[in-house]
């Protein structure tokens, strides 16, 4: 079909890789794919539903691509987290949008935009969330070409009872080893060289089947050719084995960067959120990691304000903190979610003491990250060169212990001349809370 198409893409890694398929399949079909929304025949909002500011920020984007519909645009599609959860919302309230598509329905968006054109009718897809999506589809990486991101899963069994990804993603389901291996084989012949593994909870990878666990799977990924960096992310700690912590230590090609959201520490707490860990179980695990793994970093988020968080709650989260020092935090206030327990749970926090409680954190946590960053300091990194920065006149990249986007950024010193994902070997010379300055030592991995 002779239609432009362009894309707005909210929310998680994992929504991104859905969009990227959805490009893949588009671009198959004969559509063309443009950057700018006042070119494009048909627009596509990848939504979010999270929590309430990312419910907000899909809800203002899909506003602000209607009002292209008064020019070139004459098709309005919504998939993702916001269209499974609010369909009929979305059906009376905006009334511009004229397709639907849940998030196990995204694979039909060529089907539906052809039914659309052909009955003039207004459609809506939105299926069980555990409703299988073929993996063997076609991709347009969104990504820089030399990093990628790579689902493994799909859903998730924890039912936290502040989340819905549960009711909107449905129950955790491993992706078959020889799918995630065949899209590894094709990103690296494309010039991907870190691959970034995502899921709900990507070190339950294997549980629900009962074959291979993630171990197994890395170990295999480490295999292809041009593969340079295997990156973890949202590990649940409870499913952290010590063969996958053996892997981490001994695969080369596995950064020691461990993302392992904990969201809090203390057992109150974490019992009243319907988290599966306890805190001398993380503690545990953390001592067990730094002993094994020496130069590991770790990632982390945590919520204040839950509903029932006492002073000592907060207290027994900053002493861990302090105690147990982690390298990257991410502090998030608890945002009330209609539909899950903690909704109506009792002793609801006040904005303002939320608030409070995440600035102390955050102001602790840049301390701790600033002495650890400090630590660096004439150490070799291995660091991938994204760009060049006209500003500071030198090259801009990421250390192997920062993830795309949320972490830190590397600016590098160079006498010879590099090029985005050529991977270095360089010095460390100096940093702040989160970023850091180096001098390159030798290319390791020249593109």
């Amino acid at each position: 079909m002779n239609k432009t198409i362009g894309f707005i893409s909210l929310g998680c890694a994992k929504n991104l890789t859905d969009t990227e398929t959805m490009l893949g399949i588009l671009s198959a079909d004969g559509f063309t794919i443009v950057a700018n929304e006042e070119d494009a025949d048909i627009l596509v909002v990848n939504t979010c539903a999270f929590i309430d500011s990312a419910k907000e920020e899909s809800i203002n984007a899909i506003l602000d691509m209607a009002e292209y519909k008064k020019g070139k645009c004459e098709l309005l599609i919504v998939t993702g987290c916001l269209a499974q959860r609010y369909e009929n919302e979305i059906k009376e309230q905006i009334p511009e949008v004229d397709i639907i598509l849940g998030t196990t329905a995204y694979d039909r968006i060529s089907q539906a935009i052809k039914k659309f054109y052909d009955d003039k009718e207004k459609i809506s897809v939105v299926l069980d969330e555990n409703f299988p999506v073929s993996y063997e589809l076609p991709r347009i990486q969104s990504t820089p070409v030399y990093s990628a991101y790579l689902k493994i899963a799909d859903g998730c069994d924890n039912f936290c009872t502040y989340c819905i990804i549960p009711k909107l993603r449905g129950k955790f389901r491993s992706r078959p080893m020889e799918s995630i291996i065949s899209e590894a084989k094709k990103l690296a012949r494309t010039g991907v060289k870190e691959l970034i593994l995502v899921a709900q909870d990507t070190a339950c990878y294997g549980k629900d089947t009962g074959l291979a666990g993630l171990h197994i799977l890395i170990r295999e990924l480490s295999k292809i050719d041009g593969v340079e960096w295997i990156r973890l992310q949202y590990c649940y700690p409870e499913n952290i084995t010590d063969e996958l912590i053996e892997e981490i230590r001994t695969n080369k090609k596995v950064v020691k960067y461990l993302d392992m959201p904990l969201q809090h520490i203390s057992d109150n707490i974490l019992k009243k959120m319907g988290r599966r860990s306890r805190q001398k179980a993380v503690e545990n695990l953390i001592e067990k990691l730094r002993e094994k793994i020496p130069d590991l970093t770790i990632r982390t988020s945590l919520i204040v304000g839950f509903p029932g968080e006492t002073e000592e709650d907060f207290e027994t989260l900053k002493n861990f903190l302090e105690k147990h020092p982690i390298e990257k935090v991410g502090v998030f206030t608890y945002s009330k979610e209609e539909n899950t327990p903690a909704y109506s749970y009792d002793g609801q926090i006040e904005e303002d003491v939320k608030n409070e409680r995440r600035d102390i954190l955050m102001t602790l946590q840049q301390k701790i990250s600033s002495e650890l960053n400090q630590k660096r300091i004439g150490t070799k990194r291995s660091i991938i060169i994204e760009g060049y920065d006209e500003e500071e006149l030198c090259y801009v990249g990421r250390c192997d212990f920062d993830t795309p986007d949320v972490d830190g950024l590397a600016y590098v010193y160079s006498e010879e001349e590099l090029f985005a994902g050529d991977i270095v070997s360089a010095e460390i010379v100096d940093c702040d809370e989160y970023d850091v300055v180096a001098k390159v030592v030798t290319s390791c991995h020249n593109s």
